[in-house]
């Protein structure tokens, strides 16, 4: 029976009381108490964080880690399937390589949980997985699969498929394609149910990998992340949403704060990032460090990636404190990376924040998580140090 006692340090629950002088149990991978003042013997490992901040572990909500390795060119390069436009039926952990580097780099800098998965160069690229940072091989490492479907609007895709001279070239083929798979799956989906209702009079139409992907998504059951960074493509998300009724995220939303009323109005999830990069394409010549502060004053939940390797997944933390520095409050900077980024992907049940019963992934700080000299001391994933400085 594994367990922990972490005590002394001040505890940042974050949904909850914070604890100046707090403590928490957990055992066989999960907390089972917290609390102020430890007092009493302890029959397991004991960390004394006195000094220190105790926290969840980060959260990046959208990230390309694993899917395209570090230090390597095409060889490690497996996130974009760029032969075919439509492939929903792809896995992101088919292709994640759990032994990159940043894998670790991720656990030194904190970050616990990982929701990574194919790149926008396809319409639909392909499931996302939520991971885990530490483990032997990534199917030890999941923690959700699939956790999204990923699409993509906008530059992307006609980029893509212009030099081969093939649909999309344009947004409007983009937007199109779209719908299309999504009728078909909705009729492929029709079909199933009525076989199931009535095998006498309806067949079972043929199985296909590419719409049985997309039924999921039709049914709400599964979130279907949008690649969105202009306001036109923000505005044809939502749009699309509302055509089948989907459950969407829309991830970087780079004019978010040209169309937050539209955003508001539709009760948007949006995935803030990256914000630390350069403005490499026209699709990110109106970003503004600002963006995740006025989502948030629209009264939206805001939660911020790196989308990695675009920001290396280590300066998660150095994201939220730039939307902080540019007026994001510091409350909403901490769940923009832990409760929020979690809540956006479906996975709040099991992460993000310090509740008795959640998985026990927990950061230790040697001072205040937005200040860039802070220094992570110790990284925990289900109840085990996986780092100590």
């Amino acid at each position: 029976m594994s367990k922990l006692l972490i005590h002394n340090g001040k505890v940042l629950t974050i949904t909850g009381k914070e604890y100046e002088n707090g403590y928490i149990v957990c055992e066989n991978g999960k907390i089972v108490e917290i609390g102020d003042s430890y007092k009493g013997e302890f029959d397991g490992k004991v960390i004394n964080a006195q000094g220190n901040i105790v926290m969840p572990g980060f959260i990046d909500p959208h990230c390309h880690v694993g899917m395209f390795n570090d230090s390597l060119n095409f060889e490690g390069s497996d996130g974009n399937e760029c032969t075919e436009p439509v492939t929903p039926q792809l896995r992101a952990i088919d292709g994640i390589y759990h032994n990159d580097r940043y894998f670790n780099e991720a656990c030194m800098a904190g970050v616990t949980t990982v929701v990574t998965g194919p790149g926008s160069a396809n319409v639909f690229g392909g499931q996302f997985a939520a991971l885990k940072t530490h483990g032997s091989c990534v199917d030890d490492m999941i923690l959700k699969a699939p956790v999204a479907m990923k699409a993509a609007l906008g530059e992307n895709p006609k980029t893509v498929y212009n030099a081969s001279h093939k649909m999309p070239t344009t947004r409007m083929a983009t937007a199109s394609l779209m719908r299309q798979v999504l009728i078909e799956a909705k009729e492929y989906l029709e079909k199933k149910e009525k076989h199931e209702k009535d095998p006498e009079k309806n067949d079972l139409p043929s199985f296909d990998m590419k719409l049985e992907a997309l039924v999921p998504v039709l049914k709400g059951e599964l979130i279907l992340k949008i690649h969105a960074h202009r306001a036109d493509d923000i505005a044809t998300a939502i749009r699309i949403k509302n055509e089948f009724n989907l459950n969407i995220t829309v991830d970087h939303c780079t004019e978010g704060y040209l169309v937050a009323d539209l955003l508001k109005r539709n009760e948007m999830p949006v995935i803030c990032g990256p914000i630390v990069s350069d403005r490499s394409k026209p699709e990110l010549r109106n970003m503004i460090d600002e963006n995740a502060k006025i989502l948030c004053e629209k009264g939206l939940d805001v939660a911020i990636m790196t989308d990695h390797p675009v920001t290396p997944i280590k300066y998660l933390s150095f994201c939220a404190m730039v939307a902080h520095k540019a007026g994001l409050s510091r409350e909403v900077a901490l769940k923009a990376i832990t409760i929020n980024a979690a809540k956006v992907n479906g996975i709040d049940d099991r992460v993000g924040s310090l509740e008795v019963g959640k998985d026990a992934d927990i950061i230790i700080l040697s001072g205040d998580p937005l200040d860039f000299m802070t220094r992570v001391t110790t990284t925990i994933i289900n109840g085990e140090v996986v780092f100590s400085a």
